[in-house]
């Protein structure tokens, strides 16, 4: 793709929404404080670029070409955090061959600081994730997984707080239901807690208790489901809860050009995005802080 036509297409898609504690244009990009979330879900074991032949993404993708995106950034903005939103694991011979290792090694390469856990990262059964484990040098983050009595026991956290430039960033994750999707021999013993309760608890220990200026949610619970409405999903998360700032999804593969803008329990903003599958796309959300920790956003997918 030439250069001009990247451009082009990455500068369509961003957008400046103002988040819960503001209207739309409180803040300008001119604050002292800017803060920029990098993310990826779904990727899928898919290591290298797909070939020039490929009818729907020739020459996307790749994580070499993820990695020079990734830097470039970090170049322009210093406080800036990588995560994933799960499904890491199966799709390619990678996965096949070396269970884990390969994907996890190279998210460490490219400084990852979390990711959560996808339904397909159990593929290889809960044993086979702990196994991969020693080489993911970045946080498991899942609230809504107990996984007491498993291989995994006392291996992942709720949330993770992290500090940019004196803001505090507040990061949990939620997994699908298991049941019904992955087979019971896989998970063992782990068991599916109520994603809006675990939510409501941990929002209110970041937002109260640690005073976090942003909440982020990783999820892999899907963006929405037609045919089911009523289902748990980022939209309906962000309906049925309040504090979130930013969901960053995964699960239904769903390609959005700009994050949607949902409104909380409480009819303040919330950012949900989510990049499609197999690297192809590297999201990017941009936060900006007043003096009063005011916020507003950007965000975009920017094509790899």
């Amino acid at each position: 793709m030439k250069r001009r036509d990247f451009l082009a297409k990455t500068a369509a898609t961003s957008t400046l929404i103002g988040l819960p504690t503001l209207g739309f244009n409180s803040c300008s990009q001119n604050t002292k404080k800017h803060i920029t979330i990098l993310h990826t879900n779904d990727v899928h074991s898919h290591i290298e670029p797909f070939k020039s032949s490929h009818p729907n993404y020739p020459n996307l993708g790749g994580i070499v070409n993820r990695a020079a995106i990734i830097e470039r950034i970090r170049k322009e903005n210093p406080n800036t955090l990588l995560l994933d939103a799960g499904d890491i694991f199966q799709g390619t011979p990678y996965f096949n061959y070396f269970g884990g290792e390969v994907e996890f090694k190279l998210m460490s390469k490219l400084k990852y600081d979390a990711s959560t856990i996808g339904n397909h990262d159990f593929d290889n059964g809960i044993t086979g994730l702990d196994k991969q484990l020693k080489y993911a040098e970045f946080d498991f983050i899942i609230a809504n997984y107990d996984f007491k009595n498993t291989a995994l026991e006392g291996k992942t956290k709720p949330y993770k707080i992290y500090q940019k430039d004196g803001i505090k960033i507040g990061v949990f994750g939620l997994g699908v239901e298991l049941n019904g999707l992955v087979d019971p021999l896989l998970y063992k013993e782990t068991k599916y807690l109520d994603p809006v309760e675990m939510t409501n608890e941990y929002t209110q220990i970041l937002k109260h208790q640690e005073h976090c200026d942003l909440i982020i949610c990783l999820s892999h619970l899907g963006y929405y489901y037609k045919s089911n409405p009523d289902k748990i999903c980022d939209l309906n998360l962000a309906k049925l809860t309040k504090d979130i700032d930013l969901i960053i999804g995964g699960h239904t593969h769903t390609f959005l050009k700009k994050p949607t803008i949902a409104k909380n329990l409480n009819r303040e903003h919330v950012l949900i995005n989510q990049v499609g599958k197999w690297g192809i796309n590297l999201g990017r959300i941009d936060f900006y802080f007043d003096e009063s920790r005011n916020i507003s956003a950007k965000g975009k997918s920017i094509i790899v």
